[in-house]
């Protein structure tokens, strides 16, 4: 049985199979908004807009983070998930602005949305096909660790949510005939986009500066604790960071200083196993071996003061 973890082509397919399906809503939501002129609707084709400039992006990241490390990235390229989820939730956040001016100046204008039960049928197909889009590609980025598929599932759902508000208000603005309704769910679909771009935004900037993860850490300890107790060693001075599709942990192991090397090195990578099983595939695990007895003056002193 094929592993998910394992395709690259499959993620790629993904983010494809997002672009196009993205272009295609722009056009229902388009065609919707031309028929009824729903301020609304106009708001959830705005989205839409973003949404498929921003999945090009994503599909150019999704590439260039599959490229393996050379001279110039000795790390890889997954960083580049960040600058995508961050580009996303930019984009996502001015549509929010723009959905915002454009309601107040249809309320202000007192302008009147019509064929409302067109527009909400296209609406409604839709609301469906993102909704089952963005389902997917949240589950295939997860069990992939891919944050760049995963933050191009949360904005698709995001599209999806704006498409049930902007129906809702369609809805209620058709059986109650007040026109405010249209501009007031413009605007409440605004605040919402608005509130995951930020996320985004936030998700990206943390990840971009190695801001370290709590749930992450409490694995690791766990996992270095059960494991060093079983080899009679301590640990100290643990680092982790996202990679944008895994982690990257390393961390000192200290052991008594008539062990050999073979055999430090052989715990050692016992211990790295049990590490990179505890956070999946697609994590990266160093360790520093270093004597119990000469451990204090090591680091009691700075680099080129070692000498007694």
């Amino acid at each position: 049985m094929s592993d998910d973890r394992s395709s690259p082509v499959l993620l790629r397919k993904a983010s494809w199979l997002s672009f196009w399906i993205g272009v295609l809503m722009l056009f229902i939501k388009m065609a919707a908004w031309w028929q009824t002129r729903s301020s609304a609707i106009l708001s959830d084709a705005a989205e839409s807009v973003v949404h498929v400039a921003a999945v090009a992006f994503v599909v150019y990241s999704l590439r260039l983070s599959q490229k393996p490390p050379d001279e110039d990235h000795p790390y890889g390229h997954a960083k580049i998930s960040f600058f995508s989820a961050g580009f996303e939730g930019g984009l996502i956040s001015v549509a929010g602005i723009f959905i915002l001016i454009k309601a107040a100046l249809q309320w202000n204008a007192g302008e009147q949305p019509h064929d409302l039960e067109f527009g909400s049928a296209l609406i409604a197909a839709s609301l469906f096909i993102n909704g089952w889009l963005g389902w997917y590609l949240i589950q295939l980025g997860k069990r992939n660790g891919s944050l760049i598929l995963e933050s191009n599932g949360m904005h698709v759902l995001v599209d999806a949510w704006t498409s049930l508000g902007v129906l809702v208000g369609l809805l209620l603005t058709w059986l109650t005939d007040w026109a405010w309704l249209d501009p007031l769910c413009a605007i409440f679909v605004a605040l919402h986009i608005l509130r995951n771009g930020v996320k985004l935004l936030w998700q990206s900037a943390n990840g971009l500066m190695d801001r370290a993860d709590p749930a992450v850490k409490e694995e690791v300890v766990a996992s270095l604790d059960a494991s060093t107790k079983q080899f009679g060693i301590t640990w100290h001075h643990l680092r982790h960071r996202h990679l944008g599709d895994g982690h990257w942990v390393d961390f000192h192991l200290v052991f008594e200083d008539d062990t050999s090397v073979k055999e430090a090195h052989d715990i050692a990578t016992r211990i790295e196993r049990s590490v990179r099983a505890t956070l999946g595939p697609g994590t990266t695990v160093t360790s520093h071996l270093e004597p119990a007895e000469d451990h204090e003056r090591i680091h009691g002193h700075a680099p080129g003061e070692l000498e007694p």
